[in-house]
């Protein structure tokens, strides 16, 4: 089973919260989801959005220092 990438682990966890949301049964790989806990899906997505925008090289990036003398 080869391992999935940020986007489509993404794109997974926004379907489910969707379905979620919408009231609706969701299938996934052949397996069906009824029940599912709205903060974990959430907490996953802010996760994954994270680690996609790192890889994708977007947002800022700001780094407070103290510059260092030898």
């Amino acid at each position: 089973m080869p391992i999935k990438t940020t986007l489509e682990q993404l794109e997974e966890v926004q379907e489910a919260i969707s379905a979620l949301m919408s009231g609706q049964e969701i299938t996934i790989n052949g397996k069906k989801w009824v029940m599912a806990d709205l903060s974990a899906l959430e907490a996953r997505e802010e996760k994954l959005l994270s680690r996609y925008h790192r890889e994708n090289g977007g947002g800022l990036s700001v780094n407070y220092g103290l510059p260092r003398r030898d």
